[in-house]
């Protein structure tokens, strides 16, 4: 299995590794002798698209069965199919419940029909309290499967983890109700729906048992968790709970929407003990018209008062986005107050990504287009702002102690994540251990002595957690 794009795809990847383990399938740790390749393929932007393509047709290479799902499959379907005659099916979402059905098929030399792409967001119910009665099938969103895979009684979890270490990500809900200019998302993740709190507290103490020790929630918009439960604040709810569980010491939420962002919120990321005080917030920009343009809110003022508020309960708060330059009608004076922003703002890790039409969206048709040389210009003269920001934050806080999740251990040092470092997109922490014995999982508590870029250096003073205390 070959798991591309984001987070919420990987935890799809382990959803179908359940399936396929319970269905008496074996995974592979690589192609060779494998029957099938299953790709569970990026649709997201034009170049994760490529990635895609390219990935499916080096799984080719192995003589295997080359299977793609995921969401470029999702999303394009059939028309994928018929450009790449190389995989030998390309299953939607709705494959999912009978995946080892549908390999077994196709490892007997049938041919399977594509599905034809439709807007997923037409299969549940406008209105988000009536979505929870809805049969639609959504990836991580069912409990069905047999028995001998996860927990006997109660709720099963629909998993099958396919890497180790300490942290892992949680699905909290998927799809997105918002209609931002420049994604395509919505259409093949379908309307937003949460999974119910007693769902995810069983899969979460289902990971404590492998050994997870941090949290990391994911979704398309997490602030929107509980809007179809019939409670916009169950989020700030979910969190200490999670939090409370044997094993966890740590709990991170990501993929916040700054407009949807409550006070209740912010005040439990911030002062919760073992939730991670770090927003992950999705800004996409700073220019108050250029954000209208977006379909989006905000501005630089009100963003950088979220901040303050949030840095005055919690002075060490982590803080990360994205941005994108170069959309339809950006303006120098847009650029500048972006520029102006994140000069002000003091942002942990900022990702800059250049535009680009996605067809099904409103930016697709919107005019004028800013030239494709321009756009470039700006993501390199930004990608250069931010990485300098970054790091002189990082140099901000040499001298102040970072409690650090032990992710690895090599010659003396152990390497992890802060309270303000998310795993795989932040920087990373390496401490040095001065002869003391520490084993990964285990929470320890450093005196930050130096930075490079966005990575810090830090002299071990005390294991707070040890892994072993809640070993199963």
């Amino acid at each position: 299995m070959v798991t591309l794009g984001c987070a919420r795809n990987e935890v799809d990847s382990e959803e179908l590794a359940g399936r396929l383990a319970a269905g008496g399938w074996e995974l592979s740790e690589d192609t060779e002798g494998a029957d099938v390749v299953l790709v569970n393929t990026c649709g997201f932007i034009e170049q994760a698209k490529k990635d895609s393509v390219d990935t499916i047709l080096q799984a080719t290479d192995s003589g295997a069965k080359v299977v793609a799902t995921g969401c470029m499959a999702e999303r394009y379907g059939k028309e994928l199919a018929e450009a790449m005659p190389e995989a030998d099916a390309v299953l939607g979402f709705d494959h999912y419940p009978d995946i080892s059905d549908r390999l077994l098929a196709v490892l007997s030399g049938e041919k399977l029909p594509s599905h034809v792409p439709s807007d997923r967001r037409k299969l549940l119910p406008i209105s988000p309290v009536d979505r929870a009665a809805a049969t639609a099938f959504v990836p991580g969103h069912t409990q069905d499967l047999p028995a001998g895979v996860a927990p006997a009684s109660g709720p099963r979890v629909l998993r099958k983890r396919l890497e180790g270490g300490p942290v892992a990500p949680l699905k909290i809900a998927s799809g997105c109700d918002r209609r931002c200019a420049f994604c395509a998302i919505p259409s093949f993740r379908g309307a937003f729906t949460s999974r119910r709190p007693a769902e995810l507290l069983t899969e979460a103490r289902w990971l404590a048992e492998q050994g997870v020790r941090e949290l990391v929630l994911v979704s398309e918009n997490s602030t929107s968790y509980g809007k179809d439960l019939g409670d916009p604040a169950l989020l700030a709810k979910l969190l200490p709970e999670l939090a409370a569980i044997e094993g966890i010491v740590r709990v991170r939420a990501s993929y916040l929407q700054p407009a949807e962002l409550r006070p209740e919120l912010v005040e439990v990321i911030c002062n919760t003990p073992g939730v991670a005080a770090y927003l992950d917030l999705s800004f996409q920009h700073a220019s108050e018209p250029l954000l209208r343009r977006m379909r989006r809110f905000g501005s630089r003022e009100r963003f950088l008062e979220l901040l303050a508020t949030a840095r005055a309960m919690a002075p060490e708060l982590g803080a990360r986005t994205n941005v994108i330059v170069g959309f339809p009608g950006e303006t120098r004076d847009d650029v500048r107050e972006l520029e102006r922003f994140l000069n002000e703002a003091r942002l942990d890790a900022v990702g800059v990504f250049a535009y680009s039409d996605e067809e099904g969206t409103e930016g697709a048709n919107l005019r004028p287009k800013v030239k494709p040389d321009t756009i470039t210009r700006r993501q390199d003269k930004l990608s250069r702002l931010v990485e300098e920001l970054s790091a002189q934050r990082a140099e901000e806080r040499i001298g102040t102690h970072v409690d650090v999740l032990v992710e690895s251990i090599d010659e003396g040092a152990a390497s992890g994540r802060g309270e303000h470092q998310a795993p795989e997109v932040d920087g990373e922490v390496a401490v040095d251990l001065a002869g003391h014995q520490v084993q990964v999982g285990d929470l320890v508590r450093a005196k930050v002595t130096g930075s490079l870029g966005v990575d810090l250096t830090a002299e071990l003073v005390e294991v707070i957690s040890p892994a072993e205390r809640v070993a199963r």
